[in-house]
């Protein structure tokens, strides 16, 4: 058990930083891109992990789901980039865009996950460690993007939403903010959330970087 969790570490924890490190860097470089200098004053467009984790979200609460859940549950999160989606040049569609941007970033690393596994192969390269670091690098990603566009604030597909809502709606669904993380927590411990988001939206994904990978494969086949 305990050789099994330090390999899953090691194997895990290269893509799981640039998944968090990333994501979170490319809100702050797309809100200082479109007027807000917030997160760029403080720090926080930068490649450095250590700017970015955070001591419970990104260590502590997913090792010890981990060992509650025996792996079948892992659930994280990182310190969110400062915004002031206010100072904005268009307030309402750069926080669009600033929200989008963490999960897109995360699915051009599943991208080039998948490319790194694909060159893995084409070089004949069968050492177990790089390929499941492949593998964990696409899943690590998907998941964090698909999570992270849920349609609920804090995460960024609450507010992506409420960016295409009308005004009054979007004031409603802001509202539900301070409650977010506990109805999202709730629904992934029931399962709802796993079932009926993250398992197909995460499927769409592999279909989708396979579809797109194909052509590679086909080039070195």
């Amino acid at each position: 058990m305990e050789a099994n969790l330090i390999q899953t570490i090691v194997v895990y924890a290269l893509p799981v930083i640039f998944a968090i490190t990333l994501h979170e860097a490319a809100h702050g470089y797309v809100a200082r891109m479109l007027g807000d200098n917030t997160a760029y004053v403080l720090g926080r467009v930068s490649f450095n992990p250590m700017r970015h984790i955070d001591p419970i979200g990104t260590i502590a609460m997913p090792l010890v789901l981990y060992f509650l859940t025996n792996g079948a549950f892992v659930f994280g999160y990182a310190k969110p980039v400062p915004i002031a989606f206010s100072n904005l040049r268009n307030p309402r569609w750069g926080t669009l865009w600033v929200a989008a941007a963490g999960p897109l970033c995360n699915f051009v690393q599943a991208i080039v996950w998948g490319v790194f596994g694909v060159g893995l192969a084409v070089l004949g390269v069968n050492e177990p460690f790089f390929t499941r670091m492949a593998a964990a690098g696409v899943g690590v990603n998907l998941v964090l993007g698909v999570l992270n566009l849920f349609p609920l604030p804090p995460l960024d597909g609450g507010r992506v939403l409420g960016a295409l809502l009308p005004t009054r709606a979007s004031i409603a669904l802001a509202r539900i903010e301070p409650y977010g993380f506990i109805i999202v927590m709730g629904l992934l411990v029931s399962g709802i959330f796993t079932r009926f988001w993250l398992r197909p939206l995460v499927s769409l994904g592999y279909d989708a970087i396979t579809a797109i990978l194909t052509p590679l494969v086909s080039l070195f086949s």
